[in-house]
């Protein structure tokens, strides 16, 4: 971690102040959904047999500090990246070159191949696709370079169940309502303003996503009613997050219908017509059907979701339908870290094929963090160095071809993680040099306990894009682009992990400074 270059910061509080800030966060945090169903670890099965509590979100007490300038940059950048991982998926050619040397080493990156595979050869029947991204970034300042400012740089890039949209719009709110009741000490009110608070608009910027991708879907061919379906894990600790974006679909400008479908039972309550529309009879309801226009993953981004040839069954049965699917097959293959590394690799070529506004790619190519390969390319040969040697592998962390937290493998575990594997499977993993945020501390309140200490923040930057594909390989017509909120988690920096339903981090809002 970097060099501390904030203020003192968060102020210490008494006894008093601390009673009264948790106890109006709590309860704020109830009052509007700022929530989650409660860990296994938290509130055990036996005292929740049906899974009716829900309890307190983890949440910052205080706003972590985050330059502006760093918050701007990251903004600034969003539809460009919409516009390259639309471009990405629309190029089946050369993101076939990328997974084909991953489908012999990753099984999971095989099957999902497979399945655009079945479709392409029965023919894609929907050429509009829906991405609801969320771009991942922590604030780095090159610790060798002591004039060096600080800038973003990406940690990965999301196609697929981009969470928390929905909560990242309540905790902005929380720390404001915090500050207006004076719950911060007057120490603070000189960093902690009204204006130094972005609200996120998540939640309102999402939902609009879907509601434009239902509008293209264009009317029912049926004669039945449509409905968007959010794709859901059963259980789903995360549930009220989604919940969010469900309502202000429901009550937005284009208002849709919306039913929560669990993944293991697509199969059971959908089926495709002729026309392979995808019909859809709710279970509490099995008088009534509906023709589904989207299909909002929030479930199936994990092998752990995959337990058979059913569950593979049900993804090319929602794959080969006619609804518009956030995302399609080939937009959840280019988030792979793959892709990542391939654009970010120094040098690379690829960038400019998908972006050929300079300016647009070099806005990009400044987010990037060095990332390289693990093959036997001359670069890959370079980073198995780095990788095997403990004392170079401090500065990097390894991460497989997946979405969520709880995957990659940090700096001195490298070595023996790749003693572990077959050599032939290296290459199914991308090496990133660890990037350095400047140091800062926070209170972290999670499982009814504070935690308080050193802590590191990861800005996430949401983005819409609907696109429809032409008949030729990599053409598309760009139909909405746009940024759409954003996100900042924040963990203990103990942890290496960030992902908060994964139990690693808290969800936040930047406090905005300038450096």
């Amino acid at each position: 971690m970097a060099t501390n270059m904030y203020p003192h910061y968060p102020p210490d509080l008494n006894q008093e102040q601390t009673n009264y800030l948790l106890s109006n966060l709590k309860d704020w945090s109830v009052t509007h959904g700022l929530t989650v169903r409660p860990a296994p670890s938290y509130v055990s099965q036996e005292t929740d047999p049906s899974g009716a509590l829900a309890a307190n979100a983890p949440v910052t007490l205080f706003p972590s500090l985050f330059p502006k300038v760093c918050f701007d940059q990251a903004e600034n950048v969003a539809t460009a990246y919409n516009e390259l991982y639309s471009a990405i998926s629309s190029d089946e050619a050369w993101l076939k070159e990328i997974v084909e040397e991953l489908v012999s080493i990753d099984d999971f990156i095989g099957q999902l191949w497979k399945v655009h595979q079945t479709v392409k050869s029965e023919g894609v029947i929907q050429p509009l696709s829906l991405g609801l991204f969320r771009s991942d970034y922590m604030v780095h300042i090159d610790p060798a370079d002591s004039k060096a400012t600080p800038t973003v740089k990406q940690v990965e890039f999301n196609t697929i169940a981009s969470s928390f949209g929905g909560l990242s719009s309540q905790v902005c709110a929380l720390h404001k309502h915090l500050l207006s009741i004076d719950a911060y000490p007057e120490s603070t009110l000189s960093i902690i303003t009204e204006t130094s608070l972005p609200q996120s608009s998540s939640a309102k910027a999402l939902a609009s996503g879907l509601g434009v991708a239902h509008k293209a879907y264009g009317e029912s061919s049926t004669g039945l009613p449509t409905c968007v379906i959010f794709l859901v894990q059963d259980p789903e600790r995360n549930v009220f997050d989604q919940r969010h974006v469900e309502e202000a679909l429901n009550n937005g400008p284009i208002p849709a219908k919306t039913f929560r479908l669990p993944f293991g039972r697509v199969l059971e309550d959908t089926k495709l017509d002729s026309n392979r529309k995808l019909i859809y009879t709710p279970p509490h309801t099995p008088n009534k059907q509906y023709e589904v226009t989207v299909v909002y993953f929030r479930a199936g981004y994990a092998p752990s979701e995959y337990n058979g040839p059913k569950d593979w069954e049900a993804r090319l049965h929602i794959e080969r339908s006619a609804a518009i699917k956030c995302p399609n097959i080939l937009t959840h293959l280019a988030g792979s870290k793959k892709v990542q590394q391939v654009l970010a690799t120094p040098h690379s070529p690829h960038l400019k094929r998908f972006l050929p506004d300079d300016a647009k790619a070099s806005r990009i190519q400044e987010t990037f963090a060095p990332i390289y390969p693990l093959d036997k390319t001359k670069a890959g040969l370079e980073a198995r160095k780095l990788a095997t040697n403990s004392e170079t592998a401090e500065h990097y962390v390894l991460k497989p071809q997946r979405e969520g937290g709880g995957n990659n493998v940090y700096r001195k575990d490298i070595p023996g993680f790749l003693q572990t594997l077959p050599e032939s499977h290296w290459p199914a993993h991308i090496l990133m040099e660890m990037i350095e945020p400047p140091s800062q501390s926070n209170v972290i309140f999670r499982n009814g306990e504070l935690q308080h200490g050193e802590v590191i923040c990861e800005l996430g930057v949401y983005g819409v894009c609907l696109w429809k594909t032409g008949s030729k390989d990599g053409e598309r017509e760009v139909l909405q682009n746009y940024q759409a909120g954003y996100l900042l988690r924040t963990k203990g920096a103990g942890s290496s992990e960030g992902g908060v339903a994964a139990g690693f981090g808290s969800v936040d809002s930047p406090c905005l400074i300038a450096t």
